[in-house]
């Protein structure tokens, strides 16, 4: 299947994209509105709730802002490169997870994103009140994956 294809393909059959898709497919992060799909041989998250996304995409788009600087990056409008997303949308989720649920703070995964922003709601009223700079610490400090090396190739 060509890849442009593929893209519309996915959009017409998953018309509301988790916001959260890459953290919940690199097995990171779990969420109670998210349902999981597969297409060709890839596989996808849909959001089973429209509010729940909105909430979601408010929130990264404050983390991303946030970010930022941290992440040396000059604009803060849109999804940023890979693994710089995956960075934000992981390492963002588990300090507001520490914040939310102190119990899990040396967790290396997200348990219910949803459930996370709703608890963190819950407690600071809106999400100007977030303390960014302990979610940023928590995005900085995150490292995903290493990349693998070729076996054919020498070190």
């Amino acid at each position: 299947m060509e890849e442009q294809e593929y893209r519309d393909t996915y959009n017409a059959v998953n018309e509301r994209r988790c916001i959260f898709e890459k953290t919940i497919n690199s097995r990171r992060s779990t969420c109670a509105r998210s349902r999981r799909f597969h297409l060709a041989d890839r596989e996808g998250i849909a959001c089973n709730s429209a509010a729940g996304k909105a909430l979601c995409t408010e929130l990264l788009d404050r983390m991303r802002s946030n970010a930022r600087f941290a992440l040396h990056q000059t604009s803060a409008s849109g999804p940023l490169p890979h693994a710089r997303e995956i960075k934000v949308q992981t390492g963002g989720m588990l300090g507001l997870q520490s914040l939310v649920y102190p119990e899990r703070a040396e967790y290396s995964d997200v348990d219910n994103i949803i459930g996370i922003i709703d608890r963190a709601l819950q407690a600071y009223q809106d999400f100007d009140r977030l303390p960014y700079d302990v979610i940023i610490q928590s995005i900085v400090k995150f490292e995903g994956r290493r990349k693998r090396s070729h076996p054919d190739k020498k070190r």
